[in-house]
């Protein structure tokens, strides 16, 4: 089981880790919060000082079509926001 998915690259996060050193990931929704937190100290080299997490559900969906209704949902999602220590930095774009 990898638990980290993928970081999350928006705008607000993006703020958030230049102002607070905080960062997004979406992480395995089995994880917990020590799991995720050794998963990001191995991956980037960083020492994290709290973990936050946030389960969102899937959402449903209903299409009305020619050959009639049809419902469907998205996945569910678990979100990880990881503090880390005063002067550490995780760098997404290093390696693209």
């Amino acid at each position: 089981m990898s638990v980290l998915i993928k970081p999350i690259i928006t705008e607000k996060v993006t703020a958030d880790s230049e102002l607070n050193n905080r960062y997004g990931f979406i992480v395995d929704s089995r994880a917990n919060k020590i799991e995720i937190k050794n998963a990001v100290e191995a991956a980037y080299g960083v020492s994290v000082e709290k973990v936050r997490t946030m389960n969102y559900g899937p959402k449903r969906r209903t299409r009305y079509t020619k050959t009639g209704i049809q419902h469907g949902k998205t996945n569910a999602v678990k979100k990880a926001i990881v503090q880390v220590t005063e002067g550490d930095t995780i760098d997404f774009y290093s390696n693209i």
